[in-house]
């Protein structure tokens, strides 16, 4: 069975910073292409930040929105990938949800993360 399993999310002010972590099992995690999708109220869907996997180079990708704030990280051998995001400000408050595709695809849960004084 997949799973993948949000943390990391909460309150933050302005400037500040959080880290979400994603946890992933039941799956070949080295070779899928993991992300970070994000859902603000109101708003479809869209791509943060995602990462390849091995056998597409890792490489990484980044909404224009985010880059320069936001870091995605893959550890292949504990099967987690990390958003690392500074500098967040209110347009990034949204419902974050852990993507991982290849053959398939699968989303986690979501976690809420709000930016505000």
């Amino acid at each position: 069975q997949v799973q993948l399993v949000e943390s990391g999310g909460g309150l933050v002010q302005p400037g500040g910073s959080l880290n979400l972590s994603c946890a992933a099992s039941g799956i070949m995690f080295m070779v899928y292409t993991m992300g970070w999708y994000r859902q603000a109220p109101g708003k479809e869907r869209e791509l943060v930040a995602s990462i390849t996997g091995v056998t597409r180079g890792s490489r990484t990708n980044y909404a224009d929105s985010v880059k320069g704030r936001f870091t995605i990280s893959k550890d292949n051998a504990k099967n987690t990938v990390d958003l690392q995001m500074n500098g967040l400000n209110a347009e990034d408050t949204a419902v974050y949800y852990c993507y991982a595709g290849w053959n398939k695809q699968y989303w986690g849960q979501g976690t809420q993360v709000t930016v505000s004084s």
